[in-house]
């Protein structure tokens, strides 16, 4: 036997409803092959408590207050990421991603032979004999309806806080994160600009060049630049760069 197959798989369980942790801890115990490492019982506690333990696999509920499923999977900062196997009462859509990126789910209340069989498709994967889908993959497929964010998760001088979107002035690219510009402090959130563009509300903030989202109600002036791009002056007097792919919404709100 390899050392893989000899060395326990760490779990965690994310759930909101302590019936639901109680219930898929009896399951786990029935696996020799899986050791529950760790529960929690809201998004924040999820994202500290798998960024410190770093498990081989969690069972992620999707219907959480404050933070969902998919907000804990997009604040996560690992490489490489844990296998999800979601656990969801009744999102229709979700369960289409999952198919399309082929990630398991268990859908509540969770039956006993489904719980195994996603088991045994997750101690697969982390051997190596099984797939290796990509857990990110599927915010991606969600569909357009997903709800818009309303508050980011920052990290900070050892702790973890939420900046409401309204409160951002404007969002930089810088790698595999986005800077939040809010007021003098900056603060780095895994992502990118592409995934996030989506997902702000369109009526007050607009991608301005490939590296720059802004808060429209923040922009007090557009000036010429050059080569057919304009200069956005926020009311801080930041200066921000409009490219010409970008020009026409900030034209029409601004004028000529």
């Amino acid at each position: 036997m390899s050392e893989s197959e000899r060395r326990l798989i760490r779990a965690v369980i994310v759930d909101d409803e302590p019936h639901a942790r109680d219930k898929l801890c009896r399951y786990l115990a029935e696996d020799p092959r899986v050791a529950v490492v760790g529960q929690a019982g809201d998004g924040v506690s999820a994202v500290a408590l798998v960024e410190e333990l770093r498990p081989d696999l969690i069972f992620l509920d999707i219907q959480m207050p404050e933070m969902d499923g998919f907000d804990v999977l997009e604040a996560l900062d690992l490489d490489p990421m844990p296998r999800i196997v979601f656990v969801t009462a009744h999102d229709a859509h979700a369960v289409q991603a999952f198919e399309v990126e082929a990630l398991d789910y268990l859908l509540k209340p969770v039956d006993h032979g489904r719980f195994v069989e996603a088991v045994g498709r997750a101690v697969a994967s982390i051997q190596g004999t099984g797939p290796d889908p990509h857990p990110l993959k599927v915010l991606d497929a969600l569909p357009g309806e997903r709800r818009r964010l309303e508050r980011f998760l920052v990290r900070g001088r050892g702790r973890m806080q939420f900046v409401a979107v309204a409160d951002v002035d404007w969002i930089g690219a810088a790698g595999n994160y986005v800077e939040l510009h809010v007021g003098e402090a900056t603060h780095l959130v895994r992502g990118t600009l592409q995934a996030l563009e989506h997902r702000m509300p369109e009526a007050t903030f607009a991608r301005i060049h490939r590296s720059t989202i802004v808060n429209l109600d923040r922009v007090a002036e557009l000036h010429p630049w050059s080569h057919g791009d304009l200069q956005v002056v926020l009311h801080d007097r930041t200066e921000l760069r409009l490219s010409r792919r970008y020009r026409d919404r900030l034209e029409g709100m601004f004028g000529p």
